[in-house]
């Protein structure tokens, strides 16, 4: 009698030991799911927070970029480069020579894209006479407008290196981060500009091929 008790009770404590043990198991993997869920989360807004820095707009000159409206960074993502060049204040005298070279429509169809852009005080350090005699030979004006345009949407970890232009010569950025020359004689003002068809660098010089 005592031994099928004592028999009875040690198959009782085994059973009870086993409860015990998967009941420790699943309060483990429920913690490691918790973990798993908190990774994943923490994972993807390390992600979020690359992209949003991969696309923000850097340079000196950004600042003078219009808040809001049409010719605002925001506005400008909406239009296709040449219309957005035209909204946008510092890129008065780029529009004008874009417009007298008829490349306007030839800008805003094409696809995925780079355009160094020169800003207005690019255009008013070549002498006045000089200009306005590029201006009015169309076939020149398009040479060196072309000459600004590469291949590609390139973002900043892309922009150094030497690159085919539109015109059919080369062009060499160098530099990395913020910090961008194009042709040891351009810097960008303002990088990383975004339209509806390309990526524009505003760039301090008219670069000539």
């Amino acid at each position: 009698m005592n031994t099928r008790f004592l028999t009875r009770a040690g198959a009782l404590a085994a059973a009870a030991g086993f409860a015990i043990a998967m009941s420790a198991c699943s309060d483990d993997g429920g913690s490691d799911d918790a973990a798993d869920e908190t990774t994943s989360t923490e994972e993807t807004m390390e992600e979020e927070t690359t992209e949003e820095m991969a696309a923000a707009e850097f340079g000196a000159a950004c600042s003078a970029v219009p808040a809001d409206g049409e010719g605002s960074f925001t506005g400008m993502a909406d239009d296709p480069v040449a219309t957005a060049a035209s909204n946008n204040p510092e890129l008065s005298t780029l529009v004008t020579a874009v417009t007298e070279a008829d490349l306007v429509d030839t800008l805003n169809s094409a696809e995925d894209i780079t355009v160094f852009a020169p800003v207005n005080s690019a255009f008013a350090a070549i002498p006045e006479a000089d200009l306005q005699a590029v201006l009015a030979d169309q076939e020149t004006l398009t040479g060196i407008l072309t000459y600004h345009v590469v291949a590609g949407e390139l973002a900043p970890e892309e922009l150094a290196g030497e690159h085919t232009t539109l015109q059919g010569e080369t062009l060499t950025v160098t530099g990395s981060g913020e910090d961008f020359t194009v042709n040891d004689s351009a810097t960008v003002v303002c990088g990383n500009v975004q339209t509806a068809n390309a990526t524009v660098y505003l760039i301090d010089a008219v670069l000539m091929p």
